[in-house]
């Protein structure tokens, strides 16, 4: 367990599977603040960007509380942010989620349909991608185990997903992990400074999901 001094900020923008979130935290012993107001997100010392639902509608309900202005402000003073399955899609420039739809453009890069095409018959892939899959290294640099997010986490490991979108970044050293869906192999882990994403819910995925939170929190920039 961590001390109860360990504070993190989860931004309310209406996404769904946020109390789930907020259990996971309580759990390790954090103190959680839930806030949709811009200023106490700018002041926070961690924040999670939470996410179940529609990339452009996340974004508008950002943009219309200003609080996607206080997450980029956020981010730039250099502290530790986390997004989450949506909350990471949001991270990027772009989405073609239902229509084009601009994110907060902290990384570079967009987010796409999970590629049918790409998946022949025998693997009987379906959209949305729901269920348990493995979290491997990114095999064009071998930084897995030195990631924050990622330590003490087997290379390997099983975390629960639900989605129907993944992330395309422009820059792979930053693709800390993959996972592979029938024949696709697409980002599960993300990292550039102190900007951090994960494909997969943590607080969906049990004792390893509960160790990668744990990791965020140990975080300090």
């Amino acid at each position: 367990m961590i001390s109860k001094t360990s504070v993190v900020t989860i931004v309310d923008y209406g996404a769904g599977n946020l109390f789930s979130v907020v259990r996971a935290f309580r759990y390790l012993g954090a103190t959680v603040v839930i806030t949709a107001d811009p200023k106490a997100t700018i002041k926070a010392s961690k924040i999670i960007l939470p996410g179940v639902g529609a990339f452009g509608a996340a974004m508008e309900a950002m943009r219309s509380r200003g609080l996607d202005e206080a997450v980029c402000a956020f981010a730039a003073k250099g502290k530790p942010i986390l997004g989450i399955c949506l909350g990471m899609q949001l991270l990027f420039e772009s989405s073609v989620e239902f229509g084009f739809h601009k994110g907060l453009a902290l990384a570079k890069g967009s987010v796409k349909k999970i590629d049918l095409l790409k998946n022949n018959d025998s693997y009987n892939i379906k959209v949305p991608h729901i269920g348990w899959n493995s979290v491997l290294s990114n095999v064009e640099k071998d930084h897995y185990e030195s990631n924050p997010l990622m330590k003490s986490v087997s290379n390997g490991s099983f975390f629960y997903f639900v989605h129907s979108y993944v992330v395309n970044p422009v820059d792979m050293q930053t693709v800390i992990a993959t996972t592979t869906y029938g024949q696709q192999c697409f980002c599960s882990v993300f990292n550039r400074n102190n900007i951090f994403g994960c494909q997969f819910h943590p607080e969906r995925s049990g004792e390893v999901g509960l160790k990668v939170y744990k990791n965020f929190l140990d975080t300090n920039m």
